[in-house]
């Protein structure tokens, strides 16, 4: 593949957070009259809307103090915050977490996952993505020329768990693949595996050998009503799992750009050995913010979830209130994935309708798989009120333009 094709694939216009926002509808006659309405971007969380946790900045405030200690760790992150975080995420995962051999700290999780794929593909290797799953997955892996081996997710249909077509898991694995990649909970439909299927991917993983990157992102952020299990906890060789988590998204640190990858200790050298050629190591004096992570005021998260799942709850009844349209209730994260009803123009062009008319911005179907092309994902950490507002704007839209 040349390096122009390779770049071609990795076109981020309609990416979360980086979706075209000038020019005409293309295709998309203008019915009636503009809605007007505060705008919203579901296409990434509000910052402002839910505050960074607190003694963020006074962490970062003292890495920046303590000087060049801070600022030139070592490329896995400063090994005392390693060590802290060993113990949280051995407390919160339920397994050992090696702070020396087998953890990096990472600028984002984008980071770590970037760096997990590059050291595990390469051109030809087989790897099993999931539809629909994370935009990136799949970005990666064909810029690494791997060869993805899709497995569909019925997320829709399944009555519990996130409905992964197994069958077919097993299959990619006979047929070579070496990686499965995926997200729990799901990015974007927000469903979380259920016990039956992590375990299944555990032995699946044992018995044909295969690393599993699990992107647990949003794993902290889980609803009433709903367990998770950590793919590391179950019957797995350490060896053979990468998880990659942060405080990004539930903890709205996405401005300091960390996360973490912990795991199969040759995966992680590997890891330390490209970013040191990448970015040297995450941000110094932002490492020190990790200190404040799974340390907040008590309540603090108790909190944050009870605010996304009433977000989450009228949202949810205002789609399922929209004719034809189909949307299951996520169970952690603070995504939704409804599939719209048929409608009279493009998807991409009702997506561009609705930023254009009704102030609100949402990420195509497409970016998560091709099969979804008539759903839309929306980042629901958002003001509840302007949410609830955007999603009847959007309702609005259905009606123009449905056949």
């Amino acid at each position: 593949m040349s390096i122009t094709a390779k770049f071609e694939k990795l076109g981020v216009d309609a990416a979360p957070g980086q979706e075209v926002r000038l020019g005409a509808v293309a295709g998309a006659r203008m019915i009636g009259e503009p809605l007007s309405g505060h705008p919203v971007d579901f296409s990434h969380g509000d910052v402002d809307a839910h505050k960074p946790a607190p003694g963020a900045f006074e962490a970062f405030e003292a890495g920046v103090q303590a000087g060049g200690a801070q600022a030139y760790t070592e490329y896995r992150g400063a090994m005392a915050i390693r060590e802290t975080l060993a113990e949280q995420l051995a407390a919160f995962t339920g397994a050992p977490v090696d702070a020396r051999d087998r953890m990096i700290v990472t600028p984002g999780t984008q980071g770590a996952l970037f760096l997990a794929v590059a050291t595990t593909v390469a051109r030809g290797d087989k790897v099993a993505i999931v539809q629909p799953d994370y935009f990136a997955n799949r970005k990666l892996v064909d810029f690494f020329e791997g060869e993805m081996v899709p497995v569909q997710m019925h997320y829709a249909e399944a009555k519990s768990g996130a409905g992964l077509d197994l069958t077919t898991l097993e299959e990619a694995f006979r047929a070579g693949a070496k990686v499965f990649l995926f997200s729990n909970p799901n990015n974007p439909a927000g469903v979380v595996y259920s016990a039956d299927e992590i375990g299944r991917i555990a032995a699946l993983a044992g018995r044909y050998g295969a690393t599993v990157i699990v992107d647990q992102l949003y794993s902290r952020l889980r609803y009433a009503g709903y367990d998770y299990t950590h793919l590391r906890a179950q019957k797995i060789d350490a060896d053979n799992v990468v998880t990659i988590m942060g405080p990004s998204k539930t903890e709205s640190l996405s401005g300091y750009r960390l996360g973490v990858a912990f795991g199969a200790a040759a995966v992680i050298e590997r890891m330390e050995k490209l970013q040191a050629i990448v970015s040297l190591r995450a941000p110094g004096y932002c490492q020190a913010v990790l200190n404040t992570w799974f340390a907040e005021p008590e309540g603090w998260m108790a909190a944050r979830i009870a605010a996304h799942q009433a977000i989450r709850d009228d949202l949810v009844a205002l789609f399922r209130d929209i004719d034809g349209c189909s949307v299951r209730e996520p169970g952690a994260g603070s995504y939704l994935f409804p599939e719209l009803p048929e409608l009279s123009i493009a998807p991409g062009d009702f997506v561009t309708a609705l930023r254009e008319q009704a102030g609100v911005t949402v990420t195509p179907g497409t970016e998560f798989s091709p099969h979804s092309g008539r759903s839309v994902r929306l980042n629901f950490s958002q003001d509840h009120a302007a949410s609830v507002a955007a999603v009847k704007r959007l309702a609005v839209l259905v009606e123009r333009y449905r056949v």
